[in-house]
């Protein structure tokens, strides 16, 4: 998306069909399609031809429809000193905003692993965003642990809290979305626990 177009000239409106645009997007994600800039026009009522001034493509559509797109931090805005205190905050939001968002991250989840041409269909969501907010809380253990080692440990917690671990914690586990919820937060509180008692695995 071009941010030069929409924060160019009839700002206010501009923002609004962008609004629109994703809206639209969202709703269809939701419904378990994985939209075109066409179909998110249509849905919002708006010409194609404008629709792409702000979306030139699908993939560009997707990461923008992506719920968690605008977060830049999921700290508290006093956060807690400590590394386990803000992990869980972290965490705790970070789940929330899975179980709240759940129809759509499992759509997502789906999209990316769809066989596209004989490869797997890759899209922005599946970067890492959540990688630097854990990052982020485990930033107290800078001198404790090196940055490589902070890394490795905000992949482990990662892989244990998305909407992957959700989905078989409800769907195989047969959890509620708060015991699942429960069940992730314990989980990244031990890894921590466990990386700063016995350290990481080791890498041959």
């Amino acid at each position: 998306m071009s941010r030069a177009y929409v924060d160019v000239g009839r700002i206010g409106q501009k923002r609004r069909t962008l609004d629109a645009l994703v809206g639209a997007a969202r709703s269809l994600v939701a419904s378990g399609v994985s939209p075109t800039v066409d179909d998110a026009a249509q849905a919002a009522g708006i010409a194609r031809s404008t629709a792409y001034r702000y979306f030139p493509g699908q993939r560009e559509l997707l990461a923008a429809a992506h719920p968690e797109t605008a977060r830049m931090s999921l700290l508290p805005e006093s956060p807690p000193p400590g590394a386990a205190e803000r992990l869980d905050a972290v965490v705790a939001e970070f789940t929330r905003i899975i179980v709240d968002t759940e129809a759509q991250q499992r759509t997502m989840l789906r999209l990316s692993l769809e066989q596209a041409g004989g490869e797997v269909r890759g899209l922005p969501l599946r970067q890492g965003r959540a990688i630097a907010w854990i990052a982020e809380a485990l930033a107290p253990l800078q001198g404790q642990m090196t940055d490589q080692d902070i890394h490795q440990l905000a992949l482990a917690i990662r892989s244990a809290i998305g909407i992957e671990s959700l989905a078989w914690l409800t769907d195989v586990g047969g959890l509620s979305r708060e015991e699942a919820i429960d069940s992730m937060r314990w989980t990244a509180r031990a890894l921590l626990a466990h990386a700063l008692t016995a350290g990481l695995p080791t890498r041959e």
